[in-house]
């Protein structure tokens, strides 16, 4: 069973085109929870909001708008690789496949050698904050939410040294190119990755288009660590994910 950490991004809601094509997207603001503001704004909900705006922690790397991020990627020349010159890169070239999905969904099935370091995890503590994050995720239906990984640089610098070669990957990949309908790309978990990794002094960072979705679909070469399901349930759960999520989007946007 893939992990149940998917979820729906409500940025996909609002008028910004920075939204994840990602199974497991971006976790949501917990001011998403707290809107219709057509309500009378009492004493207690400016408590509320006061008390949300002093727990809430300096806005991070991960956190910036996707513009920002695929400018810094364009400017340091990140590029994108299919899955097959992956593979040639990573036999030939000696680069390393680094996997930022849910550690649950790397033990299903991953490439051979490839690292695993979560770039989101589920939420763990309890604070004002995170109470406030819980209440975003249960307002959109989901009760496994999210949070970026704050140990995510340290675990990749403790495997990886800044000269390494590195192709990030996750589920769907997201994209760089612009398009008719998304100008500026598409955000993933392995977007975001690989910005936090080239802001913080790598150099030969790669990202995978299409994602892991892309390289079990090939039929390429995988290690399934937890079960011994085959590449075919793989792409059947990834499509079925696909799938509800858009079911989802659809409610939501109905």
């Amino acid at each position: 069973m893939l992990a149940a950490t998917s979820f729906i991004n409500p940025s996909l809601l609002s008028s910004s085109p920075a939204f994840s094509s990602d199974p497991t997207p971006i976790p949501p603001s917990p001011a998403a929870a707290l809107r219709p503001r057509s309500f009378p704004r009492s004493a207690a909900a400016r408590t509320l909001q006061l008390t949300c705006a002093a727990t809430k922690p300096a806005k991070s790397p991960a956190e910036e708008d996707w513009k920002t991020k695929r400018e810094l990627l364009l400017q340091k020349r990140v590029r994108s690789v299919d899955v097959k010159e992956a593979l040639r890169l990573q036999k030939e070239n000696n680069f390393v496949i680094l996997d930022v999905r849910p550690e649950a969904e790397y033990k299903e099935g991953h490439p051979p050698g490839a690292i695993n370091v979560q770039i989101y995890r589920l939420i763990k503590e309890w604070t004002a904050w995170d109470i406030a994050r819980r209440a975003a995720f249960a307002f959109f239906g989901i009760f496994s939410g999210t949070e970026e990984n704050p140990e995510f640089l340290q675990s990749v610098e403790s495997k990886l040294g800044k000269d390494a070669k590195i192709i990030v990957a996750c589920s769907s990949g997201g994209t760089m190119r612009p398009s008719q309908n998304l100008p500026e790309g598409q955000q993933s978990r392995s977007l975001i990755a690989a910005y936090v990794l080239v802001l913080n002094g790598y150099n030969n960072v790669f990202h995978l288009d299409g994602g892991l979705y892309s390289w079990f679909k090939e039929g390429l070469p995988a290690v399934v660590e937890r079960t011994r399901v085959t590449i075919n349930v793989l792409i059947a759960s990834q499509k079925e994910k696909k799938k509800n999520y858009r079911s989802s989007l659809l409610n939501q946007i109905s």
